[in-house]
């Protein structure tokens, strides 16, 4: 695709304020969410709470470190991973440093994969992963999440099925597409800002009416977490310290961790996982390889990939507790506004950090109706699953060998076969992908380019 802003090119400054804000607002609902997750999954049960301005600022401490390890060659953004969450939730009752201890050992995991790739090279990405494996699997990245913007777009996973909260969704998902399609050339570089502010105003005017009339229907909107952070009014209501991991582990110390069969345990719990999600790693970086248009498995390199995700996790998790992950949504960001500078990942990465100390803002971020999240996030996840039909057009389609690896990823992906293993749990994307490679050997012999 045509980029506005090539990956060295560094935007104005005020512009680049604002294409950060934007980026940060299309990682930010899924960044916050996993650590609410995880204090779902506890139920208050241990000493951990995970705090969401802490996993802000973890996430934008491992992004730079991310940068600053692959050369400023790889523009992704690194967030909370979802893949962790169970993990997260039974490394919980071992305290925080059990927490802490989890994170290193995925980490830990990315740096011996990555030192492996760096012996052996990448001439086996493109053997067992040419396009015919790359191009369904990309797609099912985007194609995996479309029922968690449907289920956000109709409020399921607020207050039920409401069609108010549709009609708010749909028209912050039509003015994303109008900003980005039909906008002036500033515009259309902040879509998401658009339809994420559009939507707001247009459920808050619903909102208020319902309020005014005693329609809880139409009261589409939140605002208690705005509220309760300006009741009552102190300084901490504008700026406070998140509760780090590193605090949990000097307030409660290593008591939970019950010894060296607890460190065995949480093991058990982390680096598996963090073997699966290498495969995502790869499919992720293949898929922005596409949208930049420079081969990233090459150069940066997998190996830096690896080690600034796994160090990135490391450090993340020493201050949110949450293991990082590249996220799809910053490719898909980059895919529809064509700005693929470095600059404003970093941008976003210390935006991250600083509001990670103001109360309002974290606050406000959960005052947005999932329904507008849901919305802009057809156009997110939408750009990723094209991008990765685009790479099947090399493919030809009409050789029934290659037409069976592209329906085994989609049909497994799709239909979500999860192999639950007890120890480990295998995601429906890794678990499509490993049973692609194998049909693609089993029919070819060698791989189809």
């Amino acid at each position: 695709m045509k980029l506005v802003y090539q990956v060295e090119e560094k935007p104005p400054f005020r512009k680049n304020l604002v294409y950060a804000f934007q980026q940060l607002l299309a990682i930010i609902a899924a960044t916050l969410l996993v650590p609410t997750l995880v204090n779902l999954g506890t139920g208050g049960a241990t000493e951990v709470t995970m705090s969401q301005p802490a996993a802000l600022f973890g996430a934008g401490v491992g992004t730079l470190w991310y940068v600053f390890i692959t050369k400023k060659r790889s523009p992704v953004f690194l967030g909370s991973s979802f893949a962790f969450i169970s993990p997260l939730i039974g490394a919980a009752s071992f305290g925080y440093l059990g927490i802490f201890l989890g994170a290193v050992f995925a980490g830990l995991v990315y740096v011996i994969l990555a030192a492996i790739v760096k012996s052996v090279g990448t001439g086996w990405v493109d053997r067992l992963m040419p396009p015919v494996i790359v191009g369904p699997t990309v797609a099912l990245i985007g194609l995996s999440l479309c029922g968690s913007a449907v289920s956000n777009l109709t409020n399921v996973s607020s207050t039920g099925y409401n069609l108010v909260a549709i009609l708010v969704g749909l028209i912050a998902f039509l003015a994303t597409i109008i900003a980005s399609v039909k906008g002036s050339q500033s515009i259309r570089m902040i879509p998401f800002i658009i339809g994420v502010l559009v939507g707001y105003v247009v459920g808050s005017v619903f909102t208020i009416i319902g309020i005014l009339t005693g329609i809880e229907y139409l009261q589409i909107i939140d605002y208690s977490a705005l509220v309760n952070n300006f009741s009552p009014f102190t300084i901490d209501s504008i700026f406070s310290i998140p509760h780090f991991t590193i605090t949990g582990i000097f307030e409660n110390g290593a008591a939970s961790l019950g010894g060296a069969a607890g460190f065995i345990q949480i093991l058990l719990l982390f680096a598996p996982v963090a073997l699966v999600v290498f495969a995502e790693h790869i499919a992720d970086h293949e898929n922005l390889s596409s949208v930049i248009g420079r081969n990233l498995i090459k150069d940066p390199g997998l190996d830096r990939t690896l080690l600034g995700d796994g160090i990135g996790t490391i450090l993340g998790s020493l201050f949110g507790g949450c293991p990082n992950t590249t996220y799809g949504e910053a490719v898909g960001c980059v895919a529809i506004t064509g700005d693929a500078s470095i600059y404003t990942i970093i941008m976003t990465a210390i935006m991250c950090i600083i509001l990670s100390f103001f109360s309002p803002f974290v606050a406000f971020v959960n005052t947005i109706p999932v329904c507008v999240v849901g919305g802009i996030c057809i156009a997110l996840y939408g750009f990723i699953a094209v991008s990765g039909l685009k790479m099947i057009q090399t493919v030809d389609l009409n050789d029934n060998r290659n037409l069976y690896v592209v329906s085994t990823i989609l049909v497994l992906g799709i239909g979500g076969l999860v192999l639950d293993f007890k120890a480990v749990q295998i995601t429906s994307i890794a678990t499509a992908l490993i049973l692609g490679i194998i049909v693609n050997l089993l029919m070819n012999g060698k791989s189809q380019q």
